[in-house]
């Protein structure tokens, strides 16, 4: 069938896309400009650079399928940059490689998919999709490689989404990938992974936030568990749950962000034993796994990416909200963060931590 590949320029899209190659599908490379190229050059970095674009273009050449460069700055700036601008602004911690999933690779490509006259889009992602366990439904299940799994970063995706989604690489662990991408011939096979943020390359998130809006240089109080000022900051944006480091306390033991103000401005810290947490609401809940609201399951938690999954329960709620209660406390429970439910190796669904 004629697939979209979503190519980033590095090597698990360019295998992706390989693969389906070898397949026999009729298969067409879409690249997204994020940002302007000659403008932003020095601001943005990671993938989607020009020289990414270069290389997914050298790779499609490589095996002698079209390729088609895609504008989606305005799209990229308004779902992902401002929001994480947003969130930031207001206390929260913010994902943005789900919103550039959520609102750009499943969303925008899907409708320029179809354009195209393809019946799927395809990307790099180390996850899977399961057709098999429940015939009326397609699920979304975790990557073969465990070190390399991204399914935390895909509970957005709806089940019209998954059904027309493929990630080839998903059986695969990362090695297997280089190894094939080196016998492919593809000039990316040996191109290291992308590990910052693309749009803030050089990781001060401060710096960047206060560029973008400049109100938020606002100093506030510190305050300690009871109530008490012990300091002074530079700006909640520059902060998140559980942080430790850029407090300029000194104290006899270790403090933490416990909670962000954005109303007063204001942190509270405390111990690490004081930042642990039983229970979290979570709004904008996605169920992949039909969850009917009062239902209740049995889940493993995931809080964050390289978080371990933990036991818990979660119950559905109404208004697209759930309630969570782990087996035992958890630290740094980060509004803004998500939360992604798991059976075992199926993604029931996920929700933004409120």
């Amino acid at each position: 069938m004629r697939i979209v590949v979503a190519m980033s320029g590095g090597v698990d899209s360019s295998v992706a896309a390989a693969l389906l190659v070898e397949q026999g599908h009729d298969v067409i490379g879409l690249s997204m400009q994020l940002y302007d190229q000659e403008v932003d050059k020095q601001k943005f970095g990671g993938c989607c650079s020009i020289e990414d674009l270069h290389d997914a273009r050298r790779t499609a050449a490589t095996l002698g399928i079209p390729h088609y460069l895609m504008n989606f700055e305005r799209q990229f700036n308004d779902s992902v940059v401002s929001a994480f601008v947003r969130e930031y602004a207001i206390g929260r911690t913010p994902i943005p490689c789900v919103h550039c999933n959520s609102d750009l690779k499943f969303t925008h490509l899907l409708d320029r998919a179809k354009g195209l006259g393809a019946e799927a889009v395809a990307t790099g992602h180390y996850a899977r999709i399961d057709r098999a366990s429940d015939p009326d439904r397609v699920l979304l299940q975790r990557g073969a490689d465990p070190s390399k799994d991204q399914s935390y970063f895909l509970f957005t995706l709806t089940p019209v989404q998954l059904s027309r989604v493929l990630f080839p690489v998903g059986d695969l662990d990362k090695h297997e990938v280089r190894v094939y991408a080196q016998e492919r011939g593809l000039p990316v096979a040996n191109k290291p992974d992308s590990q910052e943020l693309c749009f803030i390359p050089d990781g001060d998130t401060g710096r960047f936030i206060e560029e973008r809006q400049p109100t938020v240089s606002r100093t506030g109080p510190i305050y300690d568990t009871l109530g008490k000022r012990i300091g002074t900051h530079g700006g909640i944006h520059r902060f998140t749950v559980g942080q430790r480091k850029g407090l300029g306390l000194s104290n006899g033991v270790p403090l933490y962000v416990l909670k962000i103000d954005p109303n007063g401005d204001a942190l509270t810290v405390g111990s690490r034993t004081e930042m642990e947490r039983r229970s979290l609401t979570a709004s904008a809940v996605n169920w992949i796994v039909p969850t009917p609201p009062g239902s209740k399951r049995r889940v493993t938690a995931r809080l964050r990416h390289r978080h371990p999954d933990t036991p818990a329960s979660v119950r559905s709620l109404t208004g697209q909200r759930a309630h969570v209660v782990f087996d035992e406390p958890q630290s740094a429970v980060a509004p803004g963060q998500a939360v992604v439910f798991y059976d075992r190796d199926i993604v029931v669904g996920g929700g933004w931590i409120d």
